[in-house]
């Protein structure tokens, strides 16, 4: 096994439908080990996003670029999956940017050894499905955030689901985020 893949076999190993066979065969297609410093980017918009990764360590934001801000929609940090999921999914070119905020270090599986191993293996499609629910349920609870007029109550509610967040994210992307001024959220935390 090389880089990281403990964290991964730890994890994979906790869900009690996948078998020792399944957590094989799906070790074995995170091939792809990508290291970042600080400021790089693992995906610009524009380029097609080919692969799924496993943020191993670090913190990474996901950001939409506008001329007059850049607004962040997402972070990776350890244990958590991380990709631009519109250009994973429909194979077209990414609006987003996903860059590192700090030395971070990434496990990847491709697309395609991906989308091979779910239709092979019902239980790992199963995890599949399992996380793309989580994810939307995540973007669900962030829509609602968003249109909460209160700042106190944006904050509020994303410290309720991700009380680690202010220990990997500097504090001006998660104001981003919340979509409010870092003075703003300064003075509410």
């Amino acid at each position: 096994m090389f880089f990281n893949l403990p964290m991964l076999l730890s994890l994979l190993s906790q869900i009690p439908y996948l078998t020792p066979d399944d957590i094989a065969a799906f070790l074995s297609l995170w091939k792809k080990k990508v290291q970042l410093n600080r400021y790089d980017f693992l995906i610009r918009q524009g380029q097609v996003e080919q692969g799924l990764y496993l943020v191993t360590s670090g913190a990474l934001r996901i950001y939409y670029p506008l001329p007059s801000e850049e607004i962040c929609v997402g972070f990776g940090y350890p244990h958590t999956l991380l990709v631009s999921f519109p250009s994973f999914v429909d194979g077209r070119p990414s609006d987003y940017y996903i860059q590192a905020l700090k030395k971070s270090e990434l496990l990847g599986i491709s697309k395609a050894d991906l989308m091979q191993l779910i239709e092979q293996r019902p239980n790992i499609r199963r995890f599949w499905y399992e996380q793309l629910e989580k994810a939307l349920v995540g973007k669900i609870e962030r829509e609602v955030d968003l249109l909460l007029p209160e700042p106190e109550q944006r904050l509020q509610r994303v410290m309720q689901r991700s009380p680690h967040l202010f220990q990997h994210i500097p504090k001006k992307y998660i104001a981003s985020y919340l979509r409010m001024s870092p003075e703003t959220l300064s003075r509410i935390k």
